[in-house]
């Protein structure tokens, strides 16, 4: 497991530079961690278990990269590890994103589509993304490599995270 741990990192620290990573919502799975910029940007991309809400459909002890929103509300399950800008091998950049089950929304009017506004690290450069009726399967790209932060909205629920996008 170790190795492979250290195989993400590296695959990620690639694409960044310095900087501290973020605490993880989940202690007990495995980390393995890349940060860049000044700025504070970080991406912790999680190898351990899926946390139980966020495991339907997954068999067994679902060991998959993933990495948890700041709140801990959202989880993106990352499909194509590392994300790239570019995939040449005609595979995409397919995320699940996983909401921990609230018993009731902040604001039940809110539209359920999830909505992604995603900001370049170090720059104004900034996108929006949106997957129609809320968390669930995607295809999410990035027009440039680096770390991406991203201010995650659904049904009246907001959280962040970083995701670093390989060249």
């Amino acid at each position: 497991m170790l190795a492979s741990s250290v195989v993400l990192l590296a695959g990620c620290t690639t694409t960044t530079s310095g900087g501290a990573a973020a605490p993880t919502s989940s202690a007990a799975s495995t980390a393995s961690a890349t940060a860049s910029g000044a700025t504070g940007c970080a991406a912790r991309v999680e190898t351990g278990s899926l946390p139980d809400w966020a495991d339907a459909g997954f068999s067994g002890d679902a060991r998959v990269p993933h990495v948890f929103g700041a709140k801990g509300d959202i989880v993106a399950v990352v499909f194509a590890h590392p994300l790239r800008q570019h995939r040449k091998d005609g595979s995409n950049n397919k995320i699940l994103w996983v909401a921990r089950a609230a018993t009731t929304s902040p604001d039940p009017s809110a539209p359920a589509t999830l909505v992604i506004t995603a900001t370049l690290d170090g720059t104004d450069t900034r996108v929006t993304r949106e997957v129609a009726g809320g968390p669930g399967p995607s295809i999410i790209d990035m027009p440039q490599p680096g770390c991406w932060r991203l201010d995650l909205r659904w049904s009246g629920h907001t959280d962040t995270m970083d995701l670093v996008y390989a060249p």
